[in-house]
């Protein structure tokens, strides 16, 4: 199918086929799921892999996180990890500090070493704030120190409403974060260190003689569950970060500000359920597929394909009947040569409430530039008719 736009235009798709127009329509209206509310102060829900907003409130409000900024933590040991600065089998000295540190435990013993596994199960599974003092002094020097440093990478990994003081997550007015920046350090947890993952799952950890099993009462449910941590403070109230999976499709949910531990585990489930119950994910393009055509100036094609890059996935509700706008976003005609591969084009799907999803398109074959003859004649019909009218 051909479409064409005036040049730093946006045209209207109105001559998809039946098949890719049907696709569409099925592709945007994933905020109006919204409409599901929640007990919860704070919350946040979202699809991992398209991204689609299902739930939000004070999504970008700083609020104390309690034990859930120990993701941060964790995510400055995976880094090291990864990078070869650590392994697992190091060992890290336990200080009278770390020792005397309060509120939830691994119950490390003063002047002994730990090692770096048995620290990472003691922080995410038992959200010991001690074993978070000693990776903190253990890798920078003192547990000041290792804040700084969590927010110089907090800056980099793009966590805008974010601030560390400590490494716990222990009462501080200064330390806090977003429920957008949980579920965005929750998603770079999963992507970039998938070898690490699996402690989040991990239900119960034996340190010391003493038995421990996970916070996360989600693990414990038929939910998919399989992370990321629980908070608790006086200020914070009863929070979650968590993240679940069923027949491959995954979200990640950011609850704070409940009443009891109680409601929290209801609530979580509650949200969980009606998100995978009534809202889906659908694919629109697969990646290579060709979403249209686009006119070509002095190229030996009069049109190039255009291509999807990627799989274009959308969420929307389960009952959607609705429809969506579609528009192409380009420079037209493209002119000659153009490369197989080079990104030329924009797809741009508008739902309910302007929300809108764009996607961007490749030119799907090599054109040359056209010869002699077939320039002169392309410069001619450009002059007697004019350019091409969208």
């Amino acid at each position: 199918m051909r479409l064409l736009a005036r040049r730093s235009a946006t045209t209207a798709m109105s001559r998809f086929s039946g098949r890719a127009l049907a696709a569409a329509c099925l592709s945007l209206c994933a905020a109006s799921a919204g409409a599901f509310d929640t007990a919860a102060r704070e919350a946040f829900l979202v699809d991992f892999e398209t991204g689609a907003v299902l739930i939000e409130r004070g999504a970008d409000k700083a609020v104390p996180p309690a034990s859930m900024s120990k993701l941060m933590t964790v995510y400055m040991v995976f880094r090291r990890l990864r990078d070869g600065a650590l392994a697992l089998d190091d060992t890290l000295p336990v200080s009278e500090k770390a020792w005397r540190t309060g509120g939830s435990k691994m119950f490390v013993e003063v002047d002994t070493e730990v090692s770096v596994e048995d620290l990472l199960r003691g922080i995410v599974v038992q959200s010991g704030n001690d074993a978070c003092v000693v990776v903190a002094e253990g890798l920078s020097g003192s547990e000041e120190a290792f804040a700084a440093e969590m927010n110089r990478e907090a800056r980099e990994i793009g966590l805008l409403d974010s601030h560390f003081t400590n490494a716990s997550g222990l009462p501080d007015p200064a330390h806090v974060m977003s429920p957008r920046d949980l579920v965005r350090l929750t998603r770079l947890l999963i992507v970039e260190f998938p070898d690490f993952f699996p402690y989040f799952a991990e239900t119960s950890f034996s340190y010391g003689g003493i038995d421990q099993n996970n916070r996360n009462p989600l693990l414990y449910a038929d939910l998919g569950a399989d992370g990321m941590k629980t908070g608790y403070t006086q200020a914070a109230g009863y929070s979650l970060t968590a993240t679940a999976s069923r027949e491959g499709r995954r979200l990640i949910l950011v609850l704070t500000g409940l009443e009891s531990a109680r409601a929290r585990s209801q609530e979580a489930a509650r949200v969980l359920g009606w998100a995978f119950r009534e809202t889906r994910n659908h694919t629109v393009f697969e990646a290579g597929e060709e979403v249209a055509a686009a006119d070509v100036w002095l190229g030996a094609e009069k049109t190039v394909p255009l291509v999807a890059e990627r799989d274009v996935k959308v969420t929307l509700p389960r009952a959607f009947s609705g429809g969506l706008g579609a528009t192409l976003v380009l420079e037209s005609p493209i002119p000659a040569p153009i490369a197989a591969g080079a990104p030329v084009a924009t797809l741009r799907l508008k739902g309910p409430e302007n929300r809108t999803v764009e996607a961007p398109l490749l030119a799907g074959a090599d054109v040359g530039e056209a010869g002699p003859f077939g320039r002169a004649a392309a410069m001619l019909t450009r002059l007697v008719f004019g350019p091409p009218s969208p």
